[in-house]
């Protein structure tokens, strides 16, 4: 049980992967049983006295070298074996190589009960090598990387859409409580614009941005467009004793205040007061 067994030398194969020249050790452990005594003492004991469990390993060497480094480097090539994950393949292994070597065995009257292959010495000072495990491991690291890359790009997006609908939902309610739409905001942006601009105090342009608060402004548009046109148009003359009329367009145009020019503000103003 448990007979120690390693490679005198180095074993040498073309790597299956990168097909680079590989040198590699091997070792492991052994169980032997006599299987036939009498193959065992004519082609073993020979003419010695005896032999003790140290002795028939020592004859063994030479021959166990001879069959496993062959066997090794055919299986390793045959079965496409990279050397950067080799351990993962010892069990396998050491099972394919206890089939092979154990009718050479039998020949010496041996039965190979056990056969373990539990260690591969790779050649870590050799630059060659060095050199692709690098690149093996880099590309399994570049993998791993863009996954990354993909998975938080993924997470970000779907953090930026949360907040979009969080704080949509957040205008959504301010607007319920405040009492106003959507439309009606905005209707205020373009109104505030329209009186931004230095040529509203030209009736045609003023016009133009009254039309388009009707259109979009909704409620707001409607309501500054009817009091604009309330204020410029040539209606009749109210009575001077109407003061419903007079308090309306009052009203209306106290809404455009600091909306329109202050030139436009007086000059309304002051046609409303000609018109008690």
């Amino acid at each position: 049980m448990a007979i120690k067994w390693g490679t005198d030398s180095k074993v040498e194969y073309v790597e299956p992967t990168y097909n680079f020249p590989l040198q590699i050790g091997a070792s492991g452990e052994m169980s032997l049983r006599v299987e036939n005594s009498r193959k065992l003492l004519v082609k073993v004991v020979g003419t010695e006295h005896g032999i003790t469990q140290q002795q028939l390993v020592q004859k063994l060497r030479v021959f166990l070298m001879v069959h496993i480094k062959p066997y090794l480097a055919q299986l390793i090539k045959s079965e496409k074996i990279n050397i950067f994950e080799i351990d993962e393949h010892l069990l396998r292994m050491s099972e394919a190589l206890q089939t092979q070597i154990a009718p050479d065995f039998l020949d010496y009257g041996l039965s190979l009960e056990r056969f373990f292959l539990t260690t591969i010495v790779k050649p870590e000072d050799d630059r060659a090598y060095q050199k692709f495990k690098e690149l093996h491991f880099r590309q399994y690291a570049d993998i791993t990387e863009a996954r990354l890359r993909q998975q938080v790009g993924m997470i970000e997006q779907e953090t930026q859409a949360q907040r979009m609908i969080i704080e949509a939902q957040g205008l959504s309610q301010k607007r319920a409580l405040e009492g106003y739409t959507y439309q009606d905001e905005r209707g205020f942006d373009v109104a505030e614009r329209v009186a931004s601009n230095e040529a509203v105090g030209q009736m045609t342009n003023l016009g133009v941005g009254l039309g388009v608060m009707a259109g979009v402004g909704g409620t707001v548009g409607g309501m500054v467009s009817s009091a604009i046109g309330g204020i410029g148009a040539e209606a009749p003359a109210a009575p001077k004793d109407d003061t419903s009329d007079f308090e309306q367009r009052l009203k209306k145009l106290e809404l455009l205040k600091g909306k329109i020019p202050d030139e436009l503000y007086d000059a309304k103003m002051q046609e409303i007061l000609n018109s008690i």
